[in-house]
């Protein structure tokens, strides 16, 4: 019983990192992860952002960590490591960043399993999870959070109509966003806006509030997570 509890927290291999010098690998590398993160989401100034894209930033390094304790001091590992991803091919585009780095973690997991590094498939199957489990608690990424979208058209006095708006939306919303406004010459205009509600469960009455305007039509309120921000 002892020589099975000891395979696992002695060194895999003379020389290879120890249980303790695994767990500094695995802080220091999700640390350096949330840096790279943090500078992303500082410096984005794209039209696009994925916050899913920000948390595979996040893991990335602690992954690559694992990746090269397992292959330290064999060749042969790391020759088998491009033969793996060799086999390995994206026929389908992947819909999320995330689905890739959960990839690369079972190839890290496989590897380590297959070369009987067995104390590193451990380390790294703990240290990995609890970095996508602080990821998603934290919600790592988010920027600017947004829990509905509101479209509606504005018709007749829009100077007037737009303050009337803004006043209903700021007594109902802690943050609004317009996001897009497109008008028609003689038919008013169509604006789209992101609110961050006091309280989501009365989005039913601010659409019914602002359905009693003669001057807004098209009122439509969409509750959404926040994914991905543009």
């Amino acid at each position: 019983m002892n020589d099975f509890v000891n395979s696992f927290v002695r060194p895999d291999w003379p020389g290879s990192p120890d249980m303790r010098t695994l767990l500094l690998m695995i802080v220091l590398g999700f640390s350096l992860g949330l840096l790279i993160g943090f500078v992303y989401m500082w410096t984005h100034e794209a039209l696009s952002y994925s916050r899913t894209f920000v948390g595979a930033l996040a893991v990335m390094p602690l992954i690559m960590a694992m990746m090269m304790a397992a292959m330290f001091g064999s060749l042969l590992v790391a020759f088998g490591l491009l033969a793996v991803f060799g086999v390995v091919r994206f026929r389908n585009v992947l819909k999320d960043t995330r689905d890739t780095v959960f990839i690369l973690w079972a190839i890290v997991e496989g590897l380590a399993v297959g070369t009987t590094r067995f104390s590193i498939a451990l380390m790294a199957a703990a240290g990995i999870s609890a970095a996508f489990v602080l990821v998603r608690l934290i919600s790592f990424g988010t920027r600017q959070r947004y829990d509905a979208v509101l479209s509606l058209r504005v018709t007749g006095d829009f100077p007037a109509q737009i303050a009337w708006l803004h006043q209903v939306l700021n007594r109902h919303a802690r943050r609004l966003d317009l996001a897009s406004e497109r008008r028609s010459t003689g038919e008013g205009a169509d604006l789209t806006y992101r609110l961050l509600l006091r309280d989501p469960e009365r989005s039913s009455e601010l659409r019914a509030e602002l359905a009693t305007q003669s001057g807004l039509q098209n009122v439509a309120i969409y509750m959404h997570e926040d994914e991905a921000e543009i």
